[in-house]
């Protein structure tokens, strides 16, 4: 099994484990190869922390961390105890060893409650794979930093953290009853499918360099413009590190350059609140797919028409006069319709939709016309 099978065995698997949790695992996966990290908001309970125990555990070779935060966490619980030795030869270090700083996958629940010094040396960590170790800069390993928490921070010097979290989750309960019964039933996990290491820093390599046609790029300056609009403002790193991430999903589905359909996930990147994520969702959906449902409105108007020729008409000739209205109303409609299959196909976008709802158009003029 090849290097590229055993990542969608991977997947496949966890999405065996975490049911209705599709979208959480590609994001996780896509945000390992494309070294971001992951936020998942919800209660406790949701299997947050053993998402990303499950990750690592793919990993041959990975350390993981995990703690929960709160007021009280001293930095000795996450980056380790400080040295004695090295204060008898008045050196301040701390002894790092499976601490955060030598994790490769790190889970770090309530992420947001902890005292402001350590919520700095975790920034600095997760942004430049750095940490200040006495005298040392020590470079760490760390791939993802899967984060958790309850609530969104509300204070201002969180907001730096909180942008670091490229892909962002809200988690719930299993909502679908069969799916909550096959989580009931379900017999303890298989042998696990692995990478090590160096394979996915191979797949790390290979993701990154994945094309983004120039396509691509203007329909994600459109969709700013539209969510600017909205006043849902993401900051001008968050987008640069967006196409990291989906380069990373596309090569995720086995492709070999991203396409336009991959920007949906960008719904889990763009938002602020979640109470923004509907308006970003639709969005996107209006950039890449609202042709289609002005297409398929048209269609609506279409047959509309024909239902107000083919009514009960007190004679011939009001029938006549109506077949001929409808008629020349459906022929500007079609008119409409085939400007959009030019517009879609000038942007590159497909058209086997809206060509569908031209052929179904064209079908009901010509049933017209044999009605004269």
């Amino acid at each position: 099994m090849t290097v590229r099978e055993r990542l969608s065995r991977i997947r496949e698997e966890l999405s065996h484990l975490f049911l209705e949790r599709n979208d959480v695992i590609d994001g996780a996966l896509a945000a390992m190869l494309a070294g971001h990290h992951v936020l998942l908001i919800g209660p406790p309970g949701t299997a947050k922390s053993m998402l990303a125990d499950e990750l690592c555990r793919r990993i041959d070779g990975a350390s993981y961390f995990q703690w929960l935060l709160t007021k009280f966490t001293t930095p000795e619980e996450l980056f380790g105890a400080v040295s004695l030795k090295a204060l008898e030869q008045d050196e301040y270090r701390r002894v790092v060893r499976d601490k955060l700083p030598e994790a490769h996958i790190a889970f770090l629940d309530e992420v947001f409650k902890a005292s402001s010094s350590i919520l700095n040396a975790i920034l600095t960590l997760i942004n430049e794979r750095r940490f200040h170790n006495g005298t040392e800069v020590l470079t760490t390993p760390l791939v993802s930093l899967f984060g958790a928490s309850n609530e969104l921070p509300e204070d201002d010097e969180l907001q730096a953290l909180y942008d670091r979290f490229l892909v962002r989750f809200v988690v719930h309960y299993i909502d679908d009853d069969f799916r909550f019964l096959r989580m009931l039933e379900a017999p303890p996990a298989p042998t696990t499918t692995q990478l090590t290491l160096t394979e996915l820093a191979g797949l790390r390599s290979e993701a990154a360099a994945v094309p983004i046609g120039e396509r691509v790029y203007r329909s994600l300056a459109e969709l700013r413009r539209a969510l600017n609009g909205k006043q849902i403002i993401a900051s001008d790193r968050r987008y640069r590190q967006a196409t990291d991430f989906l380069r990373a999903r596309a090569f995720l589905d086995g492709r070999t350059q991203v396409e336009e359909s991959d920007l949906f996930f960008l719904e889990h990147v763009l938002w602020h609140e979640p109470s923004q994520r509907d308006e970003v969702r639709a969005a996107i959906h209006e950039l890449l797919r609202g042709y289609e449902d002005d297409a398929k409105a048209l269609l609506y108007q279409a047959q509309e028409l024909r239902d107000y020729a083919y009514r009960q008409w007190d004679n011939n000739d009001m029938r006549y006069r109506a077949l001929i209205e409808a008629h020349t109303k459906i022929r500007h409609i079609r008119e409409k319709v085939r400007g959009i299959i030019d517009k879609a196909r000038t942007s590159g976008r497909p058209t086997d939709s809206v060509e569908a709802v031209d052929h179904e158009i064209e079908g009901i003029q010509q049933r017209m016309l044999a009605a004269h």
